[in-house]
């Protein structure tokens, strides 16, 4: 296995020894999984491509990164609720979609929770709360696999987006 050489300067010292330690000693495998994400992420940019970074699950939930294009904003409301969807074309063709939905409110009024209109504002027994807002994010191979998943108004849209050319080369 060849040998190289890495000089790091007394200022990046701590960082050195720091990422020593969450490698758990082998820094080597570190400074490879660091330079494998770097270059990837330089060619997706290079082809077009950005880094996405989204929100998934309850509240805030957990982030999660891949490197995507944007093909289309969407949105829709209930009485109760609003739906956003943002839909990407990922480095390696796949479509993902980011689902947002607000916080729900929720009602019931009357003993038997079914007081309707007016009354359910005048009930002496009333009871409401509020759902955290949440967000999924899911991973379709093609367009045939996210057409049952999304609403037919918005596979609309990613299908026309999805003709395009990924780059389209101008002689200029």
């Amino acid at each position: 296995m060849p040998n190289k050489t890495i000089y790091v300067s007394d200022a990046d010292l701590p960082l050195y020894e720091r990422a020593q330690e969450l490698v758990g000693g082998n820094l080597s495998q570190a400074i490879v999984k660091a330079l494998r994400r770097y270059v990837d992420v330089e060619e997706g940019k290079d082809e077009g491509f950005e880094e996405i970074t989204v929100r998934v699950g309850p509240g805030k939930g957990k982030r999660q990164r891949f490197l995507g294009v944007l093909l289309v904003e969407w949105g829709r409301s209930t009485k109760d609720r609003v739906y956003k969807y943002n839909v990407y074309r990922s480095r390696t063709g796949k479509y993902v979609v980011h689902e947002e939905r607000s916080p729900e409110q929720i009602w019931t009024a009357g003993a038997d929770g079914q007081a309707k209109g007016w009354r359910k504002h005048v009930s002496q027994d009333q009871a409401w709360g509020t759902t955290a807002a949440t967000a999924v994010l899911e991973i379709f191979d093609d367009l045939d696999a996210l057409r049952p998943k999304v609403p037919a108004q918005l596979y609309e849209l990613v299908a026309a987006t999805a003709a395009l050319p990924e780059v389209e080369d101008l002689d200029i």
